[in-house]
């Protein structure tokens, strides 16, 4: 019986530092990636791939606010443009993987399915927006925007702008959960939860509606794979091994992390914020709800033994 593994990619997987972002750009990575996949379809696994979408929201962002300023069309709600970035991203993995495959005389459907996520309306997160989203605007600009819709803006001093602040609560249920592993129970490829899914609560009994906040794409492809039993969960970043004293000469890369070990680094700061410790914490997730092992490592490296670092119960 076949493997079934949830493999998150990075935002590297589609574009990487210094490009401009181009379809043709996205398409080249987006191949690249997918050669990179074929060492687990080799290996006699099952797949379910997830993925990021920040920089594709940033510049939908963008173009929603040169569309209100110059042609004064309505704001696009940020739920909206996550599902935008879903299907785009979607298809441009679902193309190159087909491209692979069909090299490889390999037939497998490939499913993109546009995934809602259930969070808490009432997540302290929501009282607390930490995730910045979106166009660099002046001061004026932002405290005229907090004025006139009550969201918040932080001063990037590095970048010179203000950006808004979004809520990153905690992913509770994704939608079509059963359907997306009896899918790949099958034999087929599925691609879902794009960007942490689209956020969305219950306004009222039976009533879903979409929020503006962004969720963790780790932690939601974490609980993707302990809801459809996944065997192993692969985080995939720009750094083939995780490492503790990162960028110090004490720096030091580990092949393998008992769940106390990772919490004894996470409490001692080893981890940054915004890089590393979204990782660690939903590594710990899957292997605390599961039992399984979770790897974080490079797309290059999936098909080497002991490639990455594997976080275990034990």
């Amino acid at each position: 019986m076949k493997k079934l593994a949830v493999v998150a990619l990075g935002g590297n997987a589609l574009l990487l530092a210094g490009q401009k972002g181009t379809i043709g750009e996205q398409e080249h990575n987006a191949y690249s990636t997918c050669e990179n996949l074929m060492a687990l379809l080799n290996r006699n696994y099952n797949m379910v791939i997830t993925h990021g979408n920040g920089p594709q929201v940033g510049n939908l962002l963008l173009s929603d606010d040169a569309g209100q300023k110059l042609y004064g069309l309505p704001p696009m709600p940020l739920d909206i443009c996550v599902a935008y970035s879903q299907g785009y991203i979607g298809y441009l993995i679902e193309q190159q993987l087909r491209n692979v495959l069909a090299e490889r005389d390999m037939d497998r459907d490939i499913i993109s399915i546009i995934t809602q996520v259930l969070v808490n309306k009432d997540d302290t997160a929501f009282q607390n927006p930490t995730k910045p989203i979106g166009p660099y605007y002046s001061k004026e600009d932002a405290e005229k925007f907090t004025a006139e819709t009550g969201a918040i803006y932080k001063e990037d001093v590095k970048r010179g702008g203000w950006r808004k602040l979004v809520a990153s609560p905690k992913p509770l249920v994704i939608s079509n959960v059963r359907s997306i592993e009896q899918l790949a129970r099958e034999g087929q490829i599925v691609i879902a939860v794009g960007g942490g899914g689209i956020p969305a609560y219950y306004k009222a009994e039976n009533k879903l509606e979409g929020i503006d906040a962004v969720i963790d794409k780790d932690l939601a492809s974490a609980l993707l794979a302990t809801q459809i039993r996944a065997d192993k969960y692969f985080i995939l970043t720009d750094v083939p091994k995780v490492c503790i004293n990162f960028n110090t000469p004490q720096e030091k890369t580990l092949d393998r992390m008992s769940v106390a070990e990772a919490k004894r680094y996470l409490a001692e700061g080893q981890f940054a914020e915004g890089s590393m410790a979204p990782k660690i914490r939903a590594a710990l997730y899957f292997v605390n709800h599961s039992g399984n092992d979770t790897i974080i490592t490079k797309t290059t490296l999936l098909g080497v033994d002991n490639g990455g670092t594997r976080i275990t119960m034990v």
